[in-house]
Parts: C-alpha cells; sequence; structure tokens
C-alpha cells in the first residue's frame, strides 16, 4: 500500500515536470501557445512557474525562472517523497 502511494507521487512529480518542459519548449511555437493543449498546459503550470517569475526577471528574451522551477520541482519533489516515505514508515503501512 505504502508503495503505491509513493509510486503515484514519483509519478504526479514527474507528469508536472513534463509538462513544465513541454510549456518551454512550447513558448517558442506562438501558435502552440493558443492551441487547446497550449492553454491547458499553460493553466496547469502558469500558476507554478509565476512564483519564480516574481523573484528571476527575465534577461532581456531570455526567462530563467522555469529552469530554476524544474530544479526546485526535482529537490522539493525528492525531499516530500522521501518525507512521505518515512511517514509510510512510522505509521507501519
Amino acid at each position: 500500500m505504502g508503495s503505491n502511494i509513493l509510486q503515484i507521487g514519483y509519478y504526479l512529480f514527474e507528469v508536472y515536470y513534463w509538462l513544465i518542459l513541454i510549456a518551454i519548449f512550447g513558448s517558442w511555437f506562438p501558435r502552440f501557445q493558443s492551441s487547446k493543449v497550449g492553454e491547458w498546459i499553460y493553466k496547469l503550470v502558469d500558476p507554478y512557474l509565476s512564483f519564480f517569475r516574481r523573484f528571476i526577471p527575465p534577461l532581456g528574451p531570455i526567462d530563467f525562472s522555469p529552469i530554476i522551477a524544474l530544479f526546485a520541482l526535482k529537490y522539493l519533489g525528492g525531499f516530500a517523497l522521501e518525507g512521505l516515505r518515512q511517514s509510510l514508515n512510522v505509521i507501519g503501512i
């Protein structure tokens, strides 16, 4: 049971990571942003990315905030999943 919960958490972080990557590469193509899939992806990842954009302004045409956001997601995701794993061990699941 506990390993299933951890696996779901891992998959959720991975899917969100790839959605951010798709949004980053999709920003290079204006038609992608106005497509239904592009709008859906941007609605999912923009709240997370906007947090980083408040602190890391773009340097000319290059926006480094998504790169920092990806590193933060990997680090915080691993930290959160390890905390969840330890909590499930304490509970005995």
